[in-house]
């Protein structure tokens, strides 16, 4: 009878691609803000390289738009788009009392983050898992009066940057997974971005900044070894968005608002600008007309939008919280209000473009048993990878924009032979080999 059964197990692994024996599969979620796509290509990552041997790699991922840091991350937590979520910017604001809040005094105001959409921290706890997030955009609130089970919340003025930083926030998040069980964890890294904004995408600064990363990747694995977890534990990463240079100089033709002959500050209301390549107007009672004329076509590279009539693709339209009037630049221009002498805005590098740019495209990696090994996929859209970290987990997710056929192929559990746009790497390894220049755990 046993001999029966066996053979039944292995038929059906056989079959259905299901593996013999299947432990508690976990899910670690991690972003390095500001990672794009390509920046593995002008730097030396061992790590990363061997992370897709023994995973999967991505051409590249399409965050939605607004392309900027806490919308695409709530994107991450709950497959939606920008407009369905509903944290359509970095900062809070009122539009009656013209506050508003920057991207740290926004992580705790409670009503931007909880308005209606659940992030799997949420989800998977009411489904019986354990949850933690450490740093990553929205852990500071709370949603239906439920907040992730383990969490830290950043410090103000935090030194992104700081290695040692990154590997005990690393070694944190595994004792979480060892010892207090946790079934999810989100990981956020303020770098590259930070690097990218200040000496720009194409700087050698921010390839130094790579070749962190890449230590911190071949530490992360490491870690996870160490505590015992490489049996369970599955590692996505990826990021929220990219980096383009932005052009300086007299020759550029700067795009000023207040200097745009028909357009006059006193016809609005409320204004999001000064905040790179992107802004958002309100007019006053009876002046979108005029507004909008006196924009429409006055720069080249200004693209000057009715909410309404945004392009389909960006998803940017359906939320009460978009104001009327919806404008962004081409990538290299920054939006600005008034500038008189001085630039309001310095940074070298910036994102929040359109994310059908290429600069504005993140990287993907994922690693662990749920994955295949030494395979590359075709891009996709970030949405989807929410239904692929529910999956993995069994748990049933919320209403979501992801699709999860998007993904399968990625896992063992399907046929990677008929799955569309996905190439084996070369210099296949027929196991996890040794982690290339990993520092050392204490």
């Amino acid at each position: 009878m046993l001999r029966v059964a066996s053979l039944c197990v292995l038929l059906a692994w056989l079959v259905l691609g299901v593996p013999v024996a299947k432990e508690k599969q976990k899910v670690l979620l991690i972003s390095f803000d500001g990672f794009r796509w390509d920046y593995d290509r002008d730097v030396d990552t061992p790590n990363l390289d061997q992370m897709a041997k023994d995973g999967v790699k991505a051409q590249y991922v399409t965050p939605p738009y607004l392309t900027v840091t806490s919308p695409t991350h709530f994107t991450l937590l709950t497959g939606r788009y920008i407009e369905n979520h509903g944290v359509i910017h970095n900062m809070w604001f009122n539009t009656a009392t013209s506050e508003k809040k920057g991207y740290y005094q926004t992580q705790f105001v409670n009503e931007w983050w909880d308005n209606g959409t659940l992030p799997i921290w949420i989800t998977a706890q009411r489904q019986g898992l354990k949850a933690g997030s450490l740093h990553f955009p929205g852990t500071a609130s709370s949603y239906q009066g439920e907040v992730a089970m383990v969490r830290e919340v950043e410090p103000s003025f935090y030194n992104y940057s700081n290695e040692a930083f990154w590997y005990e926030n690393t070694d944190k998040v595994m004792s979480w997974f060892r010892d207090q069980d946790l079934d999810f964890v989100s990981l956020y890294f303020g770098e590259p971005d930070m690097t990218g904004h200040k000496y720009g995408p194409d700087s050698p600064e921010r390839r130094e900044m790579v070749k962190q990363v890449d230590r911190a990747v071949g530490y992360i694995r490491n870690s996870a070894e160490k505590h015992g977890l490489t049996k369970q534990l599955n590692i996505i990463m990826t990021a929220d968005h990219g980096m383009t240079t932005i052009f300086r100089g007299p020759d550029v033709e700067e795009i000023v608002l207040s200097k745009i002959p028909g357009f006059s500050f006193s016809d609005v209301s409320f204004q999001l600008l000064d905040y790179g390549p992107s802004g958002m107007l309100l007019p006053k009672p009876g002046k979108l007309e005029t507004i909008y004329t006196a924009l429409k076509g006055a720069h080249p590279n200004l693209h000057v939008y009715k909410k309404e009539e945004m392009p389909e693709h960006l998803h940017f339209s359906n939320n009460d919280r978009i104001l009327p009037i919806v404008l962004w630049t081409d990538p290299g221009f920054v939006l600005n209000g008034v500038r008189v002498y001085l630039p309001v805005q310095f940074n070298k590098g910036e994102h929040g473009f359109d994310n059908q740019e290429m600069d504005m495209k993140p990287f993907f990696r994922a690693v662990g048993p749920a994955f295949h090994q030494n395979l590359e996929v075709g891009p996709f859209e970030t949405v989807n990878i929410y239904p692929l970290m529910c999956h993995i987990l069994g748990i049933q997710p919320e209403v979501n924009d992801g699709q999860l056929s998007v993904t399968q192929h990625m896992l063992v559990t399907s046929k990677q032979t008929t799955q569309p746009e996905v190439t084996n790497l070369s210099a296949a390894s027929s196991s996890q080999s040794e982690i290339s220049e990993i520092p050392e755990i204490p």
